[in-house]
Formats: structure tokens, C-alpha cells, sequence
């Protein structure tokens, strides 16, 4: 007949044993928590890489219509002076030709 200490023993090491594969068991669960964790992480971090993205493509974008902008401005006041010098010389030649013009009619009233 067995003892009965011996069987409180062997219950004790079925216990241990079966204690020792659930703390197996919750270090498996654990590890794919931290992993699970790690993916949550990763993801916001990977939308929070995307949404910058999108707002830099935003800002370069508005930095290209403000560079587009900027350039037609430019081109616009540097024709503008360029017909404004246009302008005078024509202005200076249309004297010039106008002067040449009262020239002749005084020497052809001095003629006659």
C-alpha cells in the first residue's frame, strides 16, 4: 500500500509540472503580445509616416503653385519695364522724326 505522503508527492509534481508548462504557456502568449504590440506600433508609425508624407506632398505642391506664382510675377513686372522701354524709345523716335519733320517744313518755308 502506498503512502499517502507519496501520493501528496506525486500530485505535488503533477502540479509543478503542469505550473511549469502554463508559465511555458503565458511566456509563448507574452512573447506574441510584445510582437502584436509591435505590429500596433509599427502601424500607427507607418500611418504617421504616410500622413507626413501626404502633407509634405501637400506643402510641395503649395510650395510649386507659390514658386509658379512667384515666377509669373516676375515675368510679368520684366515685360512690363520691357515695354516701358519700348515705350520711351518709341517716344524718343517719334521726337526725333517729329523734330526732322519741323526741320524740313522751316527749310522748305525759308525756300519759298
Amino acid at each position: 500500500m502506498e503512502h499517502p505522503q507519496n501520493d501528496i508527492l506525486q500530485k505535488l509534481e503533477e502540479m509543478n509540472h503542469k505550473l511549469d508548462q502554463i508559465e511555458s504557456r503565458l511566456a509563448r502568449l507574452e512573447i506574441v503580445d510584445s510582437i502584436e504590440h509591435r505590429v500596433t506600433v509599427n502601424q500607427i508609425d507607418i500611418t504617421d509616416i504616410k500622413e507626413l508624407l501626404e502633407k509634405n506632398g501637400n506643402t510641395i505642391k503649395l510650395d510649386y503653385d507659390a514658386l509658379v506664382g512667384e515666377v509669373t510675377k516676375q515675368l510679368d513686372r520684366t515685360l512690363t519695364n520691357q515695354f516701358h522701354q519700348f515705350h520711351r524709345r518709341l517716344d524718343s523716335q517719334l521726337l526725333k522724326i517729329a523734330k526732322a519733320e519741323e526741320d524740313i517744313l522751316m527749310l522748305k518755308a525759308d525756300e519759298e
